[in-house]
């Protein structure tokens, strides 16, 4: 999967995937400053089933976590079974105030 192409599109709060030309995925999201709320991951319908959710869903991690001022709420479903997937990784995300 080296041709891909990962990037931030902060002007719309959305990581995007592409291969080649074609977008093939991408991962909302809204940023308070503090937290980084990954909202919906999707794939375009004729690229699913190759595994661009998980590709698009690691690198903004990645990307987030290079960056180091932000907290992840994962939102989206998909994000947060892919944080299950991935416990070594869950020191990323936000911690609720306990009541």
């Amino acid at each position: 999967m080296s041709d891909l192409l990962f990037a931030d599109d902060k002007a719309a709060s959305r990581f995007t995937l592409h291969r080649g030309d074609d977008l093939v995925s991408v991962l909302d999201y809204r940023d308070d400053g503090r937290t980084i709320a990954l909202t919906r991951a999707f794939t375009i319908p004729t690229f699913r089933g190759h595994g661009y959710a998980a590709v698009v869903t690691e690198r903004a991690v990645d990307a987030i976590e290079a960056d180091g001022q932000r907290e992840i709420l994962p939102v989206c479903w998909y994000v947060g079974e892919w944080f299950e997937a991935h416990p070594e990784r869950a020191g990323l995300l936000h911690q609720r105030p306990s009541a």
